[in-house]
């Protein structure tokens, strides 16, 4: 029902586009979002008449007269009734205040048992009316020991437009993520770009690059035996849940999500 509702709103639609490489499964079907994956969270926050609040980084967590204190690293603190973590659950552990003593000895042995990998993804965009000389719209490569992944994006979203500039976009492999990690970026980047010529060496040159580290990148070990959630105070409620707590995709996000919402409601 949720990809149903994301396709008639055209959030998204069936993937159509060649993509060499690909492992299919059985039974599973893939889809793209026109205008990106920020394009789903926005159309759900809308849904929900939420206000947002961002770029607030959260600190600190404790109790305050029976309600939840939390700090950012700029402004002043705010009391909540109710508290959702879905942060990365290495970023969860990192925080401080009363949650530090909250967090029992088991629910720390789990959370601390996940694990993420780590890669970077690179950003080449061009000018309008720049041709991209392909026969793909992305491409899986298994023998690089930099680059796992190269999509021409606006291709593969197939929203090709001579008034808007193509895209690509690159993943590294996992590995090389991991040996890179605290690498300066800069350097990160010309490694990538030399890698990425001799793959693809007809490549024009892009007006613009952009170099992402993705500490968090995909759930490698989840939160063993978990329902997609996980409480750890009932009054007032504290409560952790996402992909760590499940799996690294769209269907795993929504299977917490449901999970945290049942949680939730008896204390609304």
């Amino acid at each position: 029902s949720f990809y149903e509702e994301l396709v008639t709103h055209g959030i998204l639609e069936p993937l159509t586009a060649p993509v060499e490489g690909m492992v299919a499964r059985e039974g599973s079907r893939n889809y793209v979002a026109p205008q990106g994956i920020s394009s789903v969270v926005k159309y759900y926050l809308e849904q929900s008449g939420a206000e947002v609040s961002y770029e607030q980084q959260v600190t600190h967590i404790s109790l305050q007269d029976g309600r939840w204190e939390v700090s950012r690293k700029a402004g002043p603190p705010e009391l909540f009734d109710v508290v959702i973590l879905t942060l990365p659950v290495p970023q969860i552990l990192q925080l401080q205040g009363d949650i530090v003593n909250i967090i029992n000895e088991s629910q720390k042995q789990q959370l601390e048992s996940v694990s993420y990998s780590s890669r970077y993804a690179l950003g080449l965009f061009y000018e309008a009316g720049t041709g991209i000389a392909v026969p793909w719209a992305a491409q899986y490569i298994a023998d690089n020991p930099c680059i796992r992944f190269i999509s021409i994006d606006n291709k593969k979203r197939n929203i090709e437009s001579p008034e808007f500039g193509p895209s690509i976009v690159v993943h590294t492999t996992v590995t090389f993520g991991s040996e890179h990690l605290d690498s300066d970026p800069a350097e990160v980047q010309q490694i990538i770009l030399s890698h990425l010529q001799r793959i693809v060496p007809s490549l024009p040159k892009p007006s613009s690059i952009k170099c992402h580290r993705w500490r968090y990148s995909q759930v490698t070990r989840a939160v063993p035996n978990c329902p997609g959630q996980m409480i750890l105070h009932t009054q007032p409620l504290l409560i952790c849940g996402g992909d760590g707590f499940t799996r690294s995709n769209f269907d795993g996000c929504i299977e917490s999500a449901m999970s945290l919402a049942e949680a939730v409601k008896p204390h609304l």
